[in-house]
């Protein structure tokens, strides 16, 4: 039987700087760093996968710069960037228009947030090394095993994560589906995950 495959892109907001990527394929993780959309496009879709999770807001707000989805994650403890921020806003043209292409070949895109991902699992937010130790805690192999992956790199394997823990049902949405949703794990200590 063949196992179901999740993508996880920490998608940077030019394409000259790196975007992490990373598919979770059972429990083997392999990830590396892409540059430019096309690339990134036919990684993905060579993969087939069931779900992938991108980093980055994947739309913009109805007025304002902040969607409800942002003021939810706000409230939850869960600090975000709004789309429209200065600094924000190349990223979130460069997000939206990745999925709708995706979107487009029939797959299924959502957005995640890796820091609140790993704040919801009570694992450290910016201690890579801790991150990866963590992650070959609860069972995923693969080029974690192989090598310290790099800060992107981590945080795509994170939104991969979190697109797994969806398909267990093992998440929330906030947010709205015409404005735009995130998805964040429930709150649970990470020793209770274990991916096999």
């Amino acid at each position: 039987m063949k196992r179901k495959v999740i993508i996880g892109i920490d998608l940077a907001g030019s394409e000259s700087k790196p975007t992490g990527w990373a598919k979770i394929e059972g429990c083997i993780v392999n990830a590396c760093e892409i540059y430019e959309n096309p690339d990134i496009i036919r990684k993905t879709l060579e993969e087939k996968p069931v779900l992938i999770a991108i980093d980055a807001p994947l739309s913009s707000p109805k007025s304002g710069i902040m969607r409800k989805a942002d003021r939810e994650m706000f409230k939850l403890g869960y600090p975000v960037f709004p789309p429209l921020f200065k600094s924000m806003k190349n990223l979130t043209k460069r997000g939206a228009e990745l999925t709708r292409i995706l979107r487009d070949k029939g797959l299924k895109v959502i957005e995640v947030h890796p820091a609140s991902t790993r704040k919801a699992l009570g694992i450290p937010t910016k201690d890579w090394q801790k991150i990866q130790a963590i992650f070959l805690h609860i069972g995923l192999k693969g080029d974690l095993k192989k090598r310290m992956l790099t800060p992107h790199e981590i945080d795509a394997v994170t939104a991969a994560l979190t697109a797994y823990l969806k398909l267990k049902s093992q998440t929330i949405t906030v947010g709205e589906e015409k404005e735009g949703t995130i998805v964040v794990p429930i709150k649970q200590d990470w020793r209770q995950i274990k991916i096999e």
